[in-house]
């Protein structure tokens, strides 16, 4: 990476603002910071729409090509308007598909073909993907980095998000008397929201009385860490479960988790769990040491495990001690409620079809359905897929750099102020 554009990075990661310099306002500035990009080739792994194919009323058994670097198409019988790409802006909705997709889904599909429910046992010596039963298991593996575990036994892939953030609640949300609140975010994806409405119902609570809504700051749009840790002080001898976003989808701002969650816990506060939906694979996390009970994340935005792909959960470690089958619990540990499912059975007795359940060791054991297998397939080509060594916290960087960047030619552009009330310095780092 060229040392002009590390220092962009290292400067951001100080909370300071770059200086891009006059020229930041041309076409030929942002192709120089292109160029000594570490990633620049990294969007050759994706297929982009194309102005053509954005046009498509049919299929026909073709996908995008981009124009070769010194500008002709790679199709002939196309015009250059038709292959020229689009700016796409919208991976935080769907992320572009990556080129490895196709070779993963016809794996899936020729091992189903050829060995039929061996499949589920049997791993082909060229094949990308692991025994089907041992694909969500393949996808932690790959995720330790990714939302920072301390192994892949915190870590399950399984079902979709808003059935993971059911199953997560049913274990972490045990509301008495005294402490039955959840402490949410006034504008939470509607998903959620009707989520966490119905886990209060289920247990004959209502919102107007247990449920903790946390509004913006007016002037800023923005929730300010000192308001969310003030709502806490208030709540926190009748909270049950605190439950916010990583990133506020609607406003893009990241939260500050580790403080949040240790907090929350000094409080009394029993658990503390997170929405990824917009963070997993956009910004570096560390869940296990910053001690969060639970987290939930899809695959289809930012890991572009396509759409419907197969979600993700995070456990933490401390949580794995459960009790054994007859209801013994082992002294020093909280007996933790779970629906429990088969593939959350320990796998060496699996296919006994015993009676009596036998939990797998680590998060597994809340895994209250069978992983999809193959949506599994999909999301184990793609789960950490930062290809090539680049992990999280490359692509952090160009991320900052890019959004810096914006704000540079903004500045120019919108009112004093518009831009600066939303820069949140600190959490560039």
């Amino acid at each position: 990476m060229d040392a002009k554009y590390q220092s962009f990075i290292d400067t951001l990661r100080a909370g300071e603002k770059p200086k891009f310099g006059p020229k930041a306002q041309s076409i030929e500035y942002a192709r120089q910071l292109d160029s000594h990009d570490q990633l620049k080739s990294f969007r050759d792994n994706f297929n982009i729409p194309t102005k053509g194919s954005l046009r498509k009323k049919a299929l026909n058994g073709s996908i995008p090509e981009e124009k070769t670097t010194n500008g002709t198409a790679k199709v002939n019988g196309h015009s250059v308007d038709d292959e020229e790409p689009s700016t796409y802006f919208v991976g935080n909705s769907l992320g572009a598909q990556p080129k490895c997709m196709r070779e993963h889904l016809n794996a899936h599909l020729e091992t189903w073909a050829s060995i039929g429910v061996n499949g589920h046992f049997t791993s082909f010596e060229n094949s990308p993907l692991a025994a089907w039963q041992d694909m969500a298991a393949d996808c932690a593996q790959h995720s330790v980095d990714l939302v920072g575990a301390a192994s892949p036994s915190e870590v399950i892939y399984m079902n979709t998000l808003t059935v993971n953030l059911h199953l997560m609640m049913a274990t972490f949300y045990r509301p008495t008397e005294k402490r039955h609140k959840i402490i949410a975010e006034w504008k939470p994806f509607p998903s959620d929201s009707y989520a966490i409405a119905s886990q209060l119902q289920l247990h004959s609570l209502t919102p107007s009385t247990s449920l903790i809504d946390i509004h913006p700051d007016p002037q800023s749009f923005s929730i300010s860490t000192a308001s969310i840790l003030a709502t806490i002080d208030a709540h926190a001898d009748s909270t049950a479960l605190l439950l916010l976003p990583g990133i506020q989808y609607y406003t893009g701002q990241l939260f500050d988790i580790p403080r949040i969650t240790a907090h929350a816990h000094s409080k009394g506060i029993p658990y503390v769990g997170w929405d990824l939906a917009h963070a997993a694979g956009n910004v570096p996390l560390s869940l296990h040491d910053w001690g969060v009970d639970f987290a939930v994340w899809c695959t289809y935005k930012y890991l572009n495990a396509g759409p419907g792909a197969i979600a993700g959960c995070f456990v933490h470690e401390k949580h794995h001690n459960i009790p054994d089958p007859d209801g013994r619990t082992p002294e020093g540990n909280r007996y933790l409620h779970r629906l429990a499912g088969w593939y959350g059975a320990e796998k060496s007795v699996r296919f006994n079809m015993e009676k009596v359940f036998q939990p797998a060791e680590g998060g597994c054991w809340v895994a209250g359905v069978e992983s999809e297998r193959g949506g599994s397939g999909v999301c184990e080509g793609r789960v950490g897929g930062g290809g090539e060594g680049w992990g999280i916290g490359v692509l952090r960087g160009k991320g900052l750099v890019l959004t810096a960047y914006l704000e540079a030619l903004l500045d120019g552009l919108v009112e004093e102020g518009w831009v600066v009330e939303r820069r949140e310095r600190a959490r560039f780092r």
